[in-house]
């Protein structure tokens, strides 16, 4: 019961810890994601301000891995985009580990408390000299506390596998959420602040200068 209870315990300061780290981005990074797109269409360093302000969040940092960077081409902004990216993620997985060791733990330490209070029990029951009322009554709540385990151990691991399955349904709605903002802000990118700045592909470099012909070489000295 005392690892079972150590687990509980561990689990719980995860799961609490998970929670607030999700309410707080959940709660604002609509907002945050809303006000640097707007204002990536006006202001890129604006929009920097905005992203580095709300940087302790993930979005945050997200956003501005690409805005802080100088002039980068669209490939380069996209890169930065994708590296921040895979940090973040990184994050939200933690303590993902720690819920599944519980999962795959608790019940087998349950297990283990029943089968060791089920032998005391047994050993201590004098089947052969005929056992009292007494003896039977304390055979059954023997049994009864060593089963107690084994439930405490299945609701720490149902607890757990919640949590754990919450937290990875979250994980990747913000994937899908992160790629679409960061899909969105590198379109602005390129169409306000990229291709106005580049050279035309269909203006000729240089000027094609016309050669007189032999005709016009005759026709200037017959005329002369």
């Amino acid at each position: 019961m005392w690892p079972l209870l150590g687990l509980s315990v561990a689990s719980v300061a995860c799961a609490l810890e998970r929670a607030w780290f999700w309410f707080k981005l959940l709660r604002q990074e609509d907002r945050i994601v809303h006000d640097v797109l707007e204002a990536a269409r006006y202001d890129l360093e604006k929009a920097m301000t905005i992203a580095h302000q709300a940087q302790d969040l993930s979005i945050g940092r997200f956003l501005l891995a690409p805005l802080k960077l100088n002039q980068p081409t669209p490939e380069t902004f996209r890169l930065a985009m994708e590296a921040a990216g895979d940090k973040e993620f990184v994050k939200m997985r933690k303590g993902d580990k720690l819920l599944e060791t519980v999962v795959g733990i608790a019940p087998l330490l349950g297990l283990l408390g029943t089968v060791t209070g089920l032998i005391t029990t047994f050993a201590n029951l004098n089947i052969g000299t005929g056992g009292t009322a007494a003896d039977t009554t304390k055979a059954a709540a023997g049994i009864g506390e060593a089963l107690i385990s084994t439930a405490t151990g299945m609701i720490v691991a149902i607890m757990a596998l919640a949590c754990f399955r919450v937290f990875v349904t979250l994980q990747a709605q913000q994937m899908d959420y992160f790629s679409e903002a960061g899909s969105e802000l590198e379109l602005i990118y390129r169409q306000f602040w990229y291709e106005p700045h580049q050279p035309s592909q269909t203006s000729p470099k240089y000027a094609i200068a016309s050669c007189p012909t032999a005709n016009d070489a005759v026709v200037s000295v017959e005329g002369h």
